[in-house]
């Protein structure tokens, strides 16, 4: 190992602070959908558990809970709307907290990519009435997805409460009492369909233009950031990901839009924005955090795992790596990175087949092994 890659290395261990979270180091958990939170979204204490034994990392981003019951994506999904899943993730929190972790919350709005079988039977929204290709997993199998409702911006106004609504329960000390929260504007859940010209074909202000299409998200994330302060606020966004139909193809277009996003948002002074890209290191993702002009978390996306490999080289270009697979197979993967040591490997199959195996039973390292190989 040369010296620069050896400092490189160091430099993922060291503390960093994002907004008003103090991270002490900077491998940071990603969002990760587990499905595990039953019929009702309660985070239960198989969650506790989950979260408690990854507190290690310098931070938790736990995995996308819906704001509104109309916004729920998934069975066994978690939610932050009842006063039961407020409670659950209070447990969750105060269990990484007294390990001295840190983790903030994902709030995520499906729009088109929900289901009346999932949702409880309530309307699907999305920015245009265009459905998503192919089916949803719902309690009756497979079926396909609805026509969504375009929304209104009555309707509009009323997710924006939500999201408001959901940031302000997940920080209150009394509450949820988590560090922050992140803003799902990723991945081709509601708030990428306004910024995808795929799926935004709307001609009022918030369609058309590439500023007309990052206007909704603008509005969403200043909204929570005056509610609980932007130091606790992260944006995760992923550009030309092309995921659940939310095609951005057009390089001169997603850098017009994302970059009119950033522009709005600069001046609040986010925690963090989490970019999700195939090229982390290249000249879009590199010009995005220019005109953020904050701190910035980087993955190396869906196609591969992130390695410790990976993790040292984005440090080149990141604050923080934001990490996946590897955490969930590796509870203590802060010290197998730091020290060296193997990994677990990962068992994909049971990344959503519920129970705690897969989940909450892999194995952490054993003090002899630690000697022999510290």
């Amino acid at each position: 190992m040369t010296s620069t890659t050896h400092t490189r290395a160091a430099g993922l261990f060291e503390p960093v602070r994002l907004g008003a979270i103090e991270l002490a180091n900077r491998v940071v958990m990603a969002p990760l959908t587990r499905m595990r939170s039953g019929p009702a979204g309660v985070p239960g204490d198989l969650l506790v558990e989950h979260y408690r034994q990854r507190a290690s990392a310098g931070l938790i981003i736990a995995e996308g809970t819906y704001p509104s019951h109309e916004s729920q994506t998934y069975m066994g999904q978690p939610g932050i709307v009842t006063a039961e899943q407020t409670a659950g993730w209070r447990n969750v929190a105060d269990a990484v907290h007294e390990r001295g972790g840190h983790i903030v919350l994902q709030l995520m709005h499906g729009g088109r990519t929900s289901h009346p079988g999932i949702n409880g039977g309530r309307r699907v929204l999305a920015p245009s009435a265009i459905p998503l290709h192919g089916t949803a997993h719902t309690p009756n199998g497979k079926q396909p997805f609805p026509v969504p409702e375009a929304m209104s911006p009555a309707q509009a106004e009323a997710v924006m409460d939500d999201f408001v609504t959901a940031a302000w329960q997940a920080v209150d000390v009394r509450l949820a009492d988590l560090d922050g929260v992140e803003i799902h504007a990723a991945n081709g859940f509601l708030l990428h369909q306004f910024l995808s010209p795929a799926a935004n074909q709307r001609t009022d202000a918030y369609g058309g233009s590439p500023q007309n299409r990052a206007r909704f998200v603008a509005e969403v994330v200043t909204a929570v950031a005056n509610t609980i302060d932007a130091d606790r606020v992260g944006l995760r966004i992923s550009p030309e990901h092309n995921i659940q139909d939310a095609h951005e193809t057009d390089r001169d277009d997603v850098l017009a839009t994302y970059g009119s996003l950033l522009d709005q948002l600069r001046p609040l002074n986010l925690a963090y924005l989490s970019i999700l890209h195939h090229e982390p290191a290249g000249d879009l993702v590199q010009e995005l955090r220019q005109r953020f002009g904050g701190k910035v978390i980087l993955n190396t996306g869906f196609t591969s795992a992130t390695s410790r490999k990976d993790a040292v080289r984005l440090m080149e270009s990141a604050d923080a790596v934001a990490v996946g697979r590897a955490i969930i197979a590796n509870p203590d993967l802060v010290e197998r990175w730091q020290g060296g040591h193997p990994e677990n490997p990962v068992r994909q199959e049971l990344f959503y087949m519920g129970g705690h195996e897969g989940y909450t039973d892999y194995p952490f390292l054993t003090p002899c092994l630690r000697r022999s190989l510290g």
